[in-house]
Parts: structure tokens; C-alpha cells; sequence
């Protein structure tokens, strides 16, 4: 049996890797290893391990390495806390091939410890850019630490090789997250209606805005903005989702909650709606506002209208569906008032691919063998 360990730091990410997860999980040759950390087991954050069990996986490392702090101190200190710990649990559970997805601080964590041990990597959404965020160098980093590399475009699959990575070891067979759309099963309007307590008939629109890292961007003021824009369109109920525990992302969660508070009757937010709920609610929204990734790649392909606010995820592929504004207040409301209104239509198409990534996944991963050390792949220009 091949060990294969799956990292995952964030609801956001376990959304993404649940197929993948479960592949790996029904073979017959592969025995899957989970380590669940950072704001999984965070109750700040709405301890999304219970939703991972809760779904049949079982859990071999629950690691504690979130530092309750809004610094980016506090989360350099997780960060180094995070390699210790992952290092201690890649030399118990001694897996034949780490599975990584992403950019968050953890990943790079994780990465840092499974060099040092020789367990090989493989990385998934490497190639990408989000200049308004340092997880755009971590991505990076972590490609130069990986064997395998699984992109969610060519253009990505480029750059990956454009880095020095052998082009045999990189394979581009789109966004995983688009798996959901061939495999999962939707709540209907009315029972997400009532999961999320709005009454029948209700129009929302869903809003997650995560800590702009990289960039001059104010997050808060940027927040505070789409706040005020969003009262533009008070016949509108609004669905928050929390942002990520970047530095700056509970003063995010206090703006929420106050505004929640004064407006109970029509705001609502929620720390962590499980993937099928986020998913629903996603589908049934009257459009997604935000900074989120998932506004650029998963959304659009449920041909929701997203409004993409400020500079996080400048750089990023997207389909031309997308509305990108800057962070003032008038340019959401202007955002807003094109995503809702009926000129808006979505016939672009999407760059990311129409699922069934899971499954090629498990094919590369069941047939790759450890080859040693890594060769730079040169581009002869």
C-alpha cells in the first residue's frame, strides 16, 4: 500500500481536496493519511475538523499551530511552530508522497519539514500569481520544494516548467475544485434559504474578504467600504463568511460582527459553512462579493456574477465574467450594480476546465516512484 499524506490548514482547502481525498480513500493500493491543522482546530474559527470527520474521513494528525494574534509576528510564530510539529508527524506517519494545495503560510510549513525528511511533494495550483498577498511568493517556494506539480491551466503548467521543474513532472489537468461541480450534490433554493435563516423568496448576495499581505491596500478601510456599499442595496440580504487568520483578519471578523449585530434582521455571518452549504449558497446567491479565490475560479464556473474587490488577487487567470473594481465605495457599488442588474450574463468560458481532476490525480500519484534528487529543467531560449 502507498501512504499518501494530505495536508489541510483551512475549511477553503479541505473543500477543495474532499474529492481527491475520498479517491484515494476507496482505492485498493493507496491507504490515506490526514493531517488536519492551523484553523481546523480552531474553535475561532468554528473547529472545521468536526466537519471533516463528520464527512467519514478519519483524521491521523489533529496540530494545534495557530497563534491567536492579528501581527504578522503572530504568524511567523505559527509558521515556525507549524515545522516543528509537521516534522514530528511526517516522521510517524512516514508517507510515500506529501499532497499540498495552494499558498497559505501552513503549506510552506509543512513543505520546510518534508524537504528536510525526503518525503517527496506534490503540489497542486502551483504556476498562479496573486500579487496583493504573500502567498504568492510562499506558491512559488513550494513549487521549488515538490516532484510533482498539478496545474490548473497551460499558462500555469508554463511557468511551473518556467521555474525549472521538469516539464514530464508537470501536469496540468485544471482546477480541482471544479469537481464538485460533476460529483456533488446541491441543496435546493428553499432548504439553503432555511440553513442559511432567511425567509422563502429571499435575494442575497455572499461576501468573504480576506487580509490584503502584499499590497498598500488598507483591509480595513477596503472592508469598511464594501460595508457602505453594500447598503446601496438594502433589499439584499447579506451572507458573510469569515475571512482566513492572515494578519489583519480579525479586525475582518470584529467589522462582521458589529455589522451583523446592528443589522440581525438582514446580515449573517457564518465562521465556516461546510462545503456542500458554501457551495449552495454560492449557487443560489444573486452574486458573490469579495477577494476570495474561490470568486475567480469556482464561482464563475456556476455562472454566479462575482465583483472582485482591490489588488489580492491581481495577476490571477479569470474568466471574463469576472467584475473587477478597485477598493473605493463607489466602484463596489458600481460593481454591484452591473453583477445585479440583467446586462450581466455569463457566456465566457472558463479557463479552469470542467472537473474531473481527482481521479487523474490518483493515477499520476499511483504510479509515481521516488527518483531522487531533483533535476533544474533549463528553457533554451
Amino acid at each position: 500500500m502507498k501512504r499518501i499524506a494530505i495536508f489541510t490548514g483551512t475549511r477553503a482547502e479541505y473543500g477543495l481536496l474532499y474529492w481527491l481525498m475520498h479517491e484515494i480513500k476507496s482505492s485498493d493500493d493507496l491507504e490515506l493519511q490526514l493531517i488536519a491543522s492551523s484553523m481546523h482546530m480552531s474553535h475561532e474559527f468554528g473547529e472545521t475538523w468536526r466537519q471533516i470527520e463528520d464527512d467519514g474521513f478519519c483524521i491521523n494528525e489533529k496540530i494545534e499551530t495557530l497563534i491567536s494574534s492579528n501581527t504578522a509576528v503572530g504568524v511567523v510564530k505559527s509558521l515556525g511552530l507549524g515545522t516543528i510539529s509537521f516534522a514530528e508527524a511526517l516522521q510517524r506517519l512516514k508517507p510515500d508522497i506529501l499532497v499540498l494545495l495552494g499558498d497559505r503560510y501552513e503549506v510552506i510549513s509543512i513543505a520546510q519539514a518534508a524537504l528536510i525528511l525526503g518525503v517527496p511533494i506534490a503540489h497542486i495550483h502551483g504556476g498562479e500569481i496573486t500579487e496583493g498577498a504573500y502567498d504568492d511568493a510562499i506558491r512559488h517556494a513550494v513549487t521549488k520544494m515538490s516532484h510533482l506539480h498539478f496545474t490548473s491551466t497551460e499558462s500555469h503548467r508554463r511557468r511551473v516548467i518556467q521555474l525549472g521543474e521538469q516539464p514530464d513532472s508537470v501536469f496540468n489537468f485544471g482546477a480541482i475544485g471544479l469537481d464538485h461541480l460533476v460529483r456533488s450534490e446541491y441543496l435546493t433554493r428553499e432548504q439553503t434559504l432555511n440553513e442559511l435563516g432567511l425567509h422563502s423568496g429571499s435575494k442575497y448576495i455572499l461576501v468573504t474578504y480576506h487580509p490584503v499581505t502584499a499590497c498598500d491596500e488598507d483591509p480595513v478601510a477596503t472592508f469598511s467600504n464594501i460595508l457602505n456599499a453594500l447598503d446601496s442595496y438594502s433589499e439584499f440580504n447579506v451572507i458573510f463568511t469569515y475571512p482566513n487568520s492572515d494578519n489583519g483578519g480579525r479586525q475582518i471578523i470584529d467589522l462582521i460582527e458589529l455589522k451583523c449585530k446592528n443589522n440581525s434582521d438582514r446580515c449573517k455571518a457564518f465562521k465556516s459553512l461546510g462545503s456542500r452549504r458554501y457551495l449552495s449558497t454560492v449557487k443560489h446567491a444573486a452574486a458573490v462579493l469579495g477577494n476570495s479565490s474561490s470568486g475567480i475560479i469556482e464561482v464563475p464556473a456556476v455562472k454566479v456574477p462575482v465583483v472582485n474587490v482591490g489588488v489580492r488577487q491581481c495577476g490571477r487567470t479569470c474568466s471574463a465574467d469576472v467584475i473587477h473594481v478597485d477598493d473605493s465605495e463607489q466602484a463596489i457599488v458600481d460593481g454591484l450594480k452591473m453583477a445585479l442588474s440583467f446586462e450581466w450574463h455569463s457566456n465566457a468560458q472558463n479557463p479552469y476546465g470542467n472537473g474531473g481532476v481527482s481521479e487523474k490525480i490518483v493515477e499520476v500519484l499511483r504510479g509515481y516512484v521516488a527518483a531522487g534528487s531533483k533535476k533544474f529543467f533549463d528553457i533554451n531560449y
